[in-house]
């Protein structure tokens, strides 16, 4: 998998953001590189070989200051990182046994131990007819 953290992954598009409730509740960015950018506008699938996409995501938090704004308790915003940077990468080959995608988890930069394909390969099974993918491109 991904021995160290894709240069300029910070930089990439956007694809979507989501806030995730229940024991998730966090509010996350989904990142493409270009492969995985051009696949999801073109609605290929699967998606090619080098796709790499990234999750990065944060606290769900109530924001004082906007509220007090607002007059009233509505506005929610990132607070701190949750769970690191992941990322799925597609290599049909290398990783067939999981539908072609391969995953990884960076906490400060450093690579997880124990995040690995078994992890990971199963939670994606039911977006299978989404070539394993749960986040639809938001134009």
């Amino acid at each position: 998998m991904l021995a160290k953290l894709p240069p300029g992954y910070r930089d990439w598009r956007l694809i979507s953001v989501a806030h995730e409730a229940g024991n998730l509740n966090d509010l996350r960015a989904i990142l493409g590189n270009d492969i995985a950018v051009k696949a999801y506008r073109e609605g290929t699938l699967p998606f090619p070989d080098g796709a790499i996409i990234a999750r990065l995501a944060w606290e769900y938090v109530p924001s004082a200051a906007n509220n007090k704004v607002f007059g009233q308790p509505q506005s929610y915003v990132a607070g701190l990182p949750k769970e690191g940077v992941q990322f799925m990468v597609k290599d049909a080959r290398k990783y067939a046994a999981t539908g072609g995608w391969g995953y990884a988890q960076f906490n400060e930069g450093v690579p997880v131990e124990g995040v690995t394909i078994a992890n990971c390969a199963p939670c994606h099974q039911p977006a299978k007819p989404h070539d394993y993918l749960f986040t639809e491109y938001a134009p």
